[in-house]
């Protein structure tokens, strides 16, 4: 096979810059690419806590006059366990506190077209004869709206073959109008219903899905639910016109972070041939949590955003019924307000039985997916979701809607499925507080047989969920458009 010189382009990267799947996807694909023997760079804007840990970061170039509207700026070159990574720096641009896209009060960056128009064109000169430096890609690989540009700089440009990832179709990255053409330095006739316009605006992410030689997501059942309506918002007929192109691979997960048997936040590590462990992990989470240490009801968990896309006001209609289950609670997450008050009340009116930490712990996640008997996740929509691979994994059947990646990794308890040795969890069909119910006392019953129990913990527990398998489809899908764009 041959060795491909690979751009990775992203907005944001764990442990550093993160606010969801597309930080967690950008630590583990490129280096599992690396792995795979791929000559992969991680382009990445230069944001105070990357610069903070990569303090020794050396000069690799200096870029001058890409476009009008485009500033000036360094490229970077810094290093992490093997992984090559270069840092956009440009000050005006990325140094600023918190949030990569929302200034302190929660709006947009009122710049952001041109942070990540930047971003876009920095990564399309790196698989170009222009490249600064001394290294060229022959596959970009942008992600999402921020970086979705890139591909339709090299459709323009000439340069490198294209692929666009989404990660969350919901954010598009629509700006201004015709006159950020010539200030990005693209041609008049860009401006196109099947160019870079859209609606008579310019949408970032959708230039991308029109211009790239190939497109993927995160899941196969996604990449088939963005082609209808109600999931597409407002792209489903372009995504239905360039499905031949579209491919959905289901992300991995950090096999190394995520390993119950040598986790170090949890006070008793455990695997699947010595499950009995577990229940010392769940003795202490109450115990941690405030919860009575109640070996005789299961304790459901949750460790998530708090927005109606994770489907947590149905779990908050039914949530008074579950010391009645009997059943336990602990939940751990931030988002809507109005939600994070409604299960602090219930923490208040349920001591004991419902705890509730708000925030983000990342070692408490970890307890709690270990603590837990059973995992709650009734998401609307789900791209990829990777808490119910992490559920799996620590042996805590995933309670699910059939969406999207949720769909590809949790396979329903029934006679079947519990036949073959794949039931590893238990799916709603519907999005509705009365089968989040159903499905809650499904679990409640199927816990209350403890060889039945094992047997759906040891199914989930066997998968394989690590970044391998993706980078080897990515290969591939680098290698068509490679051929695509010839």
């Amino acid at each position: 096979m041959k060795t491909l010189s690979i751009l990775f382009a992203t907005s944001e990267m764990a442990p550093w810059v993160k606010t969801g799947g597309l930080g967690d996807v950008a630590a583990a694909l490129p280096m599992a690419l690396h792995k795979a023997k791929q000559d992969v760079r991680v382009l990445i804007p230069a944001y105070p806590a990357i610069k903070e840990a990569f303090p020794e970061a050396t000069l690799l170039a200096e870029i001058h006059s890409l476009a009008p509207s485009l500033p000036a700026a360094r490229l970077l070159a810094a290093e992490s366990d093997g992984l090559q990574l270069l840092l956009l720096d440009c000050p005006g641009l990325y140094d600023r506190p918190g949030n990569p896209y929302l200034d302190p009060l929660g709006h947009d960056w009122a710049d952001n077209h041109i942070r990540f128009g930047l971003l876009s064109r920095v990564a399309a000169l790196l698989g170009q004869e222009q490249s600064p430096i001394a290294w060229r890609a022959d596959v970009v690989h942008a992600n999402d709206w921020q970086t979705a540009m890139a591909p339709a700089f090299l459709h323009y440009g000439g340069g490198a073959a294209s692929v666009l990832t989404v990660h969350n179709i919901a954010f598009q990255g629509c700006f201004g109008g015709e006159a950020l053409v010539a200030g990005f330095g693209l041609p008049n006739f860009s401006w196109r219903f099947d160019g870079i316009e859209y609606h008579g605006q310019l949408s970032f992410l959708k230039a991308g899905l029109q211009l790239a030689n190939q497109l993927s997501t995160v899941s196969p059942t996604y990449a088939r639910e963005i082609q209808d309506e109600h999931f597409g918002y407002a792209l489903a007929p372009l995504l239905r016109h360039r499905r031949d192109h579209l491919r959905g691979i289901l992300n991995g997960v950090d096999t190394a972070i995520w390993n119950p048997a040598n986790d170090p936040a949890l006070p008793h590590p455990y695997a699947a041939n010595r499950l009995a462990t577990k229940r010392l992990n769940k003795a202490a989470l109450q115990r941690e949590m405030g919860l009575a240490e109640a070996a005789d009801r299961p304790l459901f968990g949750v460790i998530s955003r708090l927005t109606s896309q994770k489907g947590h006001d149905l779990l908050l209609t039914i949530a008074d019924g579950i010391p009645h289950l009997p059943a336990q609670l602990v939940l751990l997450g931030s988002g809507d307000k109005l939600m994070e008050a409604g299960f602090a009340d219930l923490a208040k009116r349920y001591p004991g039985q419902i705890a509730v930490k708000l925030g983000f712990d990342d070692a408490l996640a970890h307890r709690i997916e270990a603590g837990a008997d059973a995992f709650l996740m009734p998401s609307r929509f789900e791209p990829c979701g990777l808490n119910q691979m992490y559920s799996l994994r620590y042996g805590t059947p995933p309670v699910v809607r059939a969406t999207g990646g949720l769909a590809d990794t949790v396979i329903d308890v029934n006679e079947d499925t519990l036949a073959d040795k794949t039931a590893n969890g238990f799916v709603l069909l519907d999005e509705t507080p009365h089968a989040l119910w159903l499905a809650m006392e499904r679990v409640s019953q199927a816990w209350q047989d403890k060889k039945l129990w094992q047997r759906i913990q040891q199914n989930g527990m066997r998968r394989d969920f690590s970044w391998a398998q993706a980078a080897h489809e990515y290969i591939a899908l680098y290698q068509d458009a490679i051929a695509s764009r010839h």
